[in-house]
C-alpha cells in the first residue's frame, strides 16, 4: 500500500489519539448507535477508518461480530491493545478504503468522526475517493441493511472560507475544494502539514449516498459526544450525521 498522508500523520498520533476531547463519550455514542441501528447480537457490523477502535471495541463488548479497517498500523496497533484489554475479539484490516473490498456481508456499517471519508491525499481526487469508499460498503451490505457516517459539516466550512482563500487559490467555489496549511499543536510535537478537504452541504452529501446505492433516512447535526434522534443541523456544527439503508 503505497504511502499516504494521513496513513503517516496518524501512524505518528496514534499513542496520544484518545487524548482528545471528542473521544471521551464513547460508551454513549455505541449505546445510542445499538439503539439506532436495531441489530440482534452477533449481528456483524463493519467500522470502517476505526482508528484506536474506540466504538469497534465497545460494539465487540455488546456481543457484535465487528470488522474494524484503517489505513494506519499505528492506529490498529492501539486498537489491538484495547480489544486485548476488554477482552473481546475483532478483526484488524490495514488497508486503505478506498482500496478495500470487504469479503462477505455484513449487517451494517458505520465511518464515524472522519475516519476514512474525507481524509483525502493531496495525490487523489477527493470527490473519487469518497465515492469509491461508500461504493465498498455498499456492495457488502444486503438491501435494507444501515449504515452511519458522520462527516465534516460543510456549512461551518464554507462560512469560515473567504473571498482571498478563493483568489489565493485555496478554495474552489466550483469544486468545493479546499487546500490547507494547517500547523497541528500534538501532543507528540508541532506538525504543519498541508491536505485538501472537500466540502459538502446536506443535499450534494445526500445524492452522493444515493449515486453509491444508499437511500438517506436522516440527516442530524452529528457532532462526537452530542448524537442524537433528531438533532438539527447546526451551521456551525463541526459534523453532520447520515442515517442511510442500502438500496432495495
Amino acid at each position: 500500500m503505497p504511502r499516504h498522508q494521513w496513513q503517516e500523520f496518524f501512524d505518528r498520533h496514534a499513542p496520544h489519539y484518545r487524548e482528545n476531547v471528542f473521544t471521551r463519550n464513547t460508551e454513549s455514542e455505541v449505546a445510542f448507535l445499538v439503539e439506532l441501528l436495531g441489530l440482534p447480537a452477533r449481528s456483524r457490523v463493519l467500522d470502517v477508518g476505526c482508528g484506536t477502535g474506540r466504538h469497534a471495541v465497545e460494539l465487540a463488548r455488546r456481543g457484535y461480530r465487528v470488522t474494524g479497517v484503517d489505513i494506519s498500523a499505528g492506529m490498529l496497533a492501539e486498537a489491538e491493545q484495547a480489544a486485548a484489554a476488554a477482552g473481546v475479539s475483532v478483526e484488524w484490516v490495514h488497508a486503505d478504503a478506498v482500496e478495500y473490498e470487504p469479503v462477505g456481508l455484513f449487517d451494517a456499517a458505520v465511518c464515524l468522526c472522519e475516519g476514512a471519508f474525507g481524509l483525502v491525499d493531496l495525490r487523489e481526487d477527493p470527490l473519487q475517493h469518497d465515492l469509491a469508499i461508500l461504493r465498498h460498503i455498499a456492495a457488502v451490505l444486503p438491501a435494507g441493511a444501515p449504515f452511519v457516517l458522520t462527516t465534516l459539516n460543510g456549512y461551518r466550512k464554507i462560512r469560515e472560507v473567504t473571498q482571498e482563500d478563493v483568489t489565493g487559490g485555496r478554495f474552489d467555489p466550483v469544486t468545493m475544494a479546499h487546500q490547507l496549511t494547517e500547523e497541528f499543536d500534538l501532543p507528540e510535537g508541532k506538525r504543519s502539514m498541508a491536505y485538501q478537504e472537500r466540502l459538502y452541504i446536506v443535499p450534494e452529501l445526500v445524492k452522493l449516498l444515493e449515486s453509491a446505492g444508499f437511500a438517506v433516512e436522516h440527516v442530524w447535526g452529528g457532532t462526537a459526544g452530542h448524537w442524537g434522534r433528531r438533532r438539527p443541523v447546526d451551521l456551525d456544527g463541526i459534523e453532520v450525521m447520515v442515517v442511510a439503508r442500502k438500496a432495495l
